[in-house]
């Protein structure tokens, strides 16, 4: 079987994060992330579930996650999967649109899994690049095409893309929010929320496109992210953001992020305070 490499790079010019997978097995949970995700399938097969849709994703598949937007992946095949992609994080992706459109408005991808060559012809490139270390202009300005013929091709508003929920999901989600380094309990959610368990279940599950206590799992993650990009160690970290112990928060970060958290903050934590 193909060997498998993780690579991850972060561009100190342009502040996105870039990555590469190959040879890759592991599946992914259902789970979202805070930050646009701009991927393109190299090779290999992938079902795919986003927003309660499924696709397969192959060889020139390329796929647009919103922050918020749920998605899981799993191999379709007996084979190996190789990927590249970005995370953009909304404050930046803020400054990319309005340098564009001229208005200070998060765009929102309408479709989940595209093809098209144009995009190819900007995101591969771009992707070598960054990986590459290259430090001319070249790179913003392939940056800026990208994201300006998506925003073209498949833009709108991102408030679009935001599910409509009841009041009482928000709730639940905002208890969430605030209590997730604290040991949860679904009574105090479910009393915070107004809700019975089983209502709370089937309509927060309907709504977020995850359980509650996988949305509390990825909130977990994302904060240990950035705690990691600090120079947090890894087991303060995971006590910073209520994981039971180190095992529990490595397996589920390497579950989540395909990377170990040590390898994550080798790579991430910032350099002004090595």
């Amino acid at each position: 079987m193909k060997k498998e490499t993780r690579t991850v790079v972060y561009d100190d010019a342009l502040r996105i994060e870039a990555y590469r997978f190959d040879g890759i097995v592991q599946p992914f949970p259902n789970h979202f992330h805070e930050h646009y995700v701009i991927g393109f399938v190299e090779d290999g097969e992938r079902y795919l579930s986003c927003k309660n849709k499924k696709y397969n994703i192959e060889r020139g598949s390329i796929v647009l996650f919103n922050p918020g937007d749920n998605h899981a992946c799993v191999q379709s095949d007996n084979g190996t999967f190789d990927y590249r992609g970005f995370n953009i994080s909304k404050s930046i992706m803020l400054d990319l649109a309005e340098e564009i459109t001229g208005k200070q408005e998060l765009p929102g991808f309408s479709k989940n899994v595209i093809y098209d060559d144009e995009i190819v012809c900007y995101l591969r490139p771009l992707h070598e690049m960054v990986m590459n270390g290259v430090s001319d202009f070249g790179k913003e300005e392939t940056l800026l095409f990208l994201i300006s013929a998506l925003i073209q091709n498949y833009g709108q508003p991102f408030e679009n893309c935001v599910p409509k929920c009841p009041q009482e999901i928000e709730k639940a989600c905002e208890f969430i929010r605030q209590h997730y380094n604290e040991r949860i309990y679904l009574d105090q959610i479910c009393h915070y929320a107004g809700l019975s368990k089983s209502t709370l279940l089937r309509a927060f599950t309907k709504s977020k496109g995850v359980t509650p206590y996988r949305y509390l799992e990825t909130i977990r993650i994302n904060e240990a992210k950035a705690l990691l990009g600090k120079g947090v160690q890894p087991v303060e970290a995971a006590m910073q953001t209520g994981f039971s112990d180190q095992s529990h928060f490595t397996n589920y970060f390497n579950s989540f992020i395909g990377l170990a958290p040590g390898v994550y903050r080798d790579i991430f934590f910032e350099k002004d305070g090595e």
